[in-house]
C-alpha cells in the first residue's frame, strides 16, 4: 500500500474498470484467455478546480467523454477485437477508413444524449402537460412533472438492471466501490479485504444522477409554463447550471460526514441497490488491478493508450 494516498473514483466498463486519480486513470479488463489487460494514462482534462458551478459542468462533460471512451476500449479488448458488424458499420468504415470507430463512437453517443433528454426533460413534461388538460393542476404541475421524471429515472435502472449484460457491469460497479472502500480504509489490497467493504458509496454516479434530478426539480420550477416544447427548450438550456449545483452538493456530501449530509446522501445510496450487485472474485481482481495502476509507486513504466 502505498504511502502517500492519491484520491480515486471509478466507473465500470465492459468486463472491466476504469479508474481515475487526479494525474492519471487506468482501465483493467478481463481478457478473454483469463488474464488482465491494464493500461495507465494522462488524464488531461481542463481543471476548473477552484470555480464553483463550472469546475461540475466541465467535470460532468469531461467525464461523459472519457467514460465512453473507457466503454469502448473495455469492449474492444473483452471481445478481442471481434465487433459483429451490421451494414451500418461497414458503410462507415468503407466511407471513412481509419477514423470509422471514432464515427461510430459519436453518432453513438449522440443518439444516447438524445435518448436521456427525451426520457428524462421532455417525456415528464409532456405527461404533466397531459395530464394538466385532463385535470387542472395549477402549481401542482411542476410537481406532477419531478414525480413523472424520479418515476422514470427508477423504472429504467430497474428495466436495464434484468439485462444479463448490464447486471455484469453492475457486479463491476460494485467491485469499484469495494475496492475505493478498501483503499480509503488504507487497508491492504486483496481480495480477502476488498470483499469486506460496502459496495456502496456516497461519490457514485448514481448518487450524482439522483441529485440532478431533485436539484432539476427546483430549479425548473422557476421556468415558466408556456407550453411543453418551449419549457422542454428551456430546461435543457437550464441543464449545465443543474449539473453545476449538483456536483457542488455531491462534492460536499462526499468531503463532509454530519447528519445533513447523511440525509442528502441517503437516497443515493438507496438507488445504488439497483445499480451494484456483488462481485465474484475475478471481478475483485481486475478493480484491485486498476486501482494498483494509479499507485505512486506503481505508477512508473506502465503501458499507456494511444489517445
Amino acid at each position: 500500500m502505498a504511502d502517500k494516498k492519491v484520491s480515486i473514483g471509478g466507473q465500470a466498463l465492459i468486463e472491466g474498470i476504469m479508474m481515475k486519480a487526479p494525474e492519471k486513470y487506468s482501465i483493467a479488463v478481463r481478457k478473454p484467455d483469463g488474464g488482465i489487460d491494464v493500461q495507465v494514462f494522462d488524464n488531461n482534462k481542463v481543471k476548473f478546480g477552484k470555480v464553483p458551478v463550472l469546475r461540475g459542468i466541465m467535470n460532468f462533460f469531461d467525464s461523459l467523454m472519457t467514460g465512453y471512451k473507457c466503454i469502448m476500449h473495455s469492449a474492444d479488448i473483452s471481445m478481442d477485437g471481434e465487433f459483429e458488424e451490421d451494414a451500418f458499420d461497414r458503410w462507415v468504415k468503407k466511407h471513412f477508413g481509419e477514423k470509422s470507430g471514432e464515427i461510430i463512437a459519436m453518432i453513438a453517443g449522440i443518439l444516447g444524449s438524445v435518448l436521456a433528454l427525451v426520457l428524462f426533460m421532455v417525456l415528464p413534461t409532456t405527461i404533466a402537460g397531459l395530464l394538466d388538460k385532463v385535470i387542472p393542476l395549477g402549481g401542482f404541475k411542476t410537481v406532477v412533472e419531478g414525480i413523472a421524471k424520479l418515476a422514470i429515472f427508477v423504472l429504467y435502472l430497474w428495466l436495464v438492471s434484468k439485462m444479463e449484460e448490464i447486471r455484469r457491469v453492475f457486479c463491476y460497479h460494485g467491485a469499484e466501490h469495494k475496492t475505493i472502500a478498501c483503499y480509503e480504509a488504507g487497508e491492504d489490497l486483496t481480495v480477502e479485504n476488498v470483499r469486506r467493504h460496502t459496495r456502496f458509496h456516497p461519490r457514485c454516479g448514481t448518487s450524482f444522477m439522483f441529485i440532478i434530478l431533485i436539484v432539476s426539480i427546483v430549479v425548473f420550477s422557476f421556468v415558466p409554463w408556456k407550453g411543453t416544447v418551449s419549457r422542454a427548450l428551456m430546461k435543457v438550456v437550464f441543464l449545465p447550471v443543474v449539473v453545476g449545483i449538483s456536483y457542488e452538493i455531491l462534492r460536499f456530501t462526499g468531503r463532509h460526514t454530519n447528519a445533513c449530509t447523511k440525509l442528502l446522501a441517503a437516497p443515493g445510496l438507496w438507488f445504488q441497490r439497483l445499480t451494484t450487485n456483488e462481485p465474484d472474485d475475478d471481478m475483485i481482481e481486475v478493480a484491485i488491478a486498476s486501482v494498483n495502476a494509479l499507485l505512486p509507486e506503481t505508477i512508473v513504466n506502465k503501458e499507456e493508450i494511444n489517445e
